[in-house]
């Protein structure tokens, strides 16, 4: 059976010593993924056995000899799978940071991403990876989403989104220590992150997002008694915004008290909120849902998604992986890999 329209989405297994081969074994379990994507999965085969042998499944894949076949395959019912050499069994302590597994997993993301530079795949979406195990293995970049901005060739501006269900936030300021995050809050970046985030929902599948745009100080600066950052940067940023043409109405508001913002969109008032620094978000995301949360890479030019959990050496080989917010993210990874098919303007993911 052949489904040229399905967007190709690339799957990967993350570190060699986490959780991340058993949760892309249990996602291909699922006879549904197939219906979503013309799917390849890239990896060492003894880790791919490996995953599923934890996971307790057995999944039927399609031998490939590269990722510019994949498009062209008559019959999409199963994953094609492209066996890389990128690491040895030996070479692996399960649940141990180590430079070879960080070596492994830069491999294979240039790869794919070689592939996406190429046409031939919409998305991709990695299992979870360690940031310190890949500085060890080469990584120069303070994270991934640098690496494949500068891969990639990104000039513009790009940020990490975390969602969760209909929620997604973006944030102005990333991996950074806390006393430094004021120097990076400016007009131009609070428009471009709610931009970019407004833009990826609707690649996603949502037709008129509403973006909410947090403050920065306690209070929302308490009239300026409390930080001026609202009057001076934030309140301008969004008056700029709002005074543009929209597909949809009105959808930038704000700036709204962090510590009650999120109250409104879980009443679903809104559907993405721009924090101004790391934690302003994630502690209320994974609160709200963390097993399902997922990150999407932003401003990139294919969408590129993962679970926003991380490696979970802890419970590495014990076959106690949960797999929904890797299926969200895979899925997340279908649907703009369709918007990114259909238009490659439309995504900036």
């Amino acid at each position: 059976m052949s489904n040229t329209a399905l967007p190709v989405v690339a799957l990967t297994l993350g570190d060699p010593a986490g959780i991340g081969a058993e949760l892309i074994a249990r996602l291909l379990a699922k006879p549904e993924a197939v219906r979503h994507a013309n799917v390849v999965l890239i990896g060492d085969a003894w880790l791919w056995q490996q995953g599923q042998r934890i996971a307790g499944v057995q999944v039927a894949t399609d031998a490939v000899d590269g990722l510019a076949a994949v498009r062209a395959r008559a019959d999409t019912r199963r994953p094609a799978f492209l066996a890389v050499d990128s690491i040895a069994a030996a070479n692996v302590q399960q649940g141990q940071v180590g430079a070879a597994g960080g070596r492994s997993v830069l491999q294979v993301l240039n790869l794919c991403m070689d592939a996406a530079l190429a046409g031939d795949i919409d998305a991709i979406c990695f299992a979870p990876l360690n940031k310190q195990a890949m500085k060890m293995g080469g990584l120069k970049h303070e994270d991934e989403l640098h690496h494949f901005a500068e891969y990639l060739g990104v000039t513009g501006y790009f940020c990490e989104f975390n969602t969760l269900g209909d929620l997604w936030t973006s944030r102005i300021s990333s991996h950074v220590p806390l006393r430094d995050v004021a120097s990076y809050l400016s007009q131009e970046r609070i428009t471009q992150a709610a931009e970019l985030i407004y833009q990826a929902l609707r690649a996603s599948g949502m037709p008129a997002p509403k973006v909410a745009i947090a403050g920065f100080n306690p209070h929302n600066g308490d009239g300026g008694t409390c930080g001026r950052e609202e009057i001076d940067i934030i309140e301008p940023a969004v008056r700029a915004l709002q005074a543009r043409d929209w597909p949809s109405e009105a959808p930038f508001h704000g700036p709204f008290p962090a510590d009650t913002i999120f109250l409104k969109a879980q009443a679903g008032e809104y559907q993405a909120i721009v924090t101004m620094y790391h934690d302003q978000g994630q502690i209320a995301i994974k609160l709200l849902g963390f097993s399902r949360g997922v990150t999407v890479q932003g401003g990139l030019p294919i969408p590129i998604t993962t679970p926003a959990h991380g490696t979970a050496y802890d419970i590495a080989g014990q076959g106690r992986a949960n797999v929904e917010a890797t299926w969200q993210a895979f899925l997340i990874a279908c649907r703009m890999g369709a918007a990114h098919r259909a238009d490659p303007a439309l995504t900036t993911a």
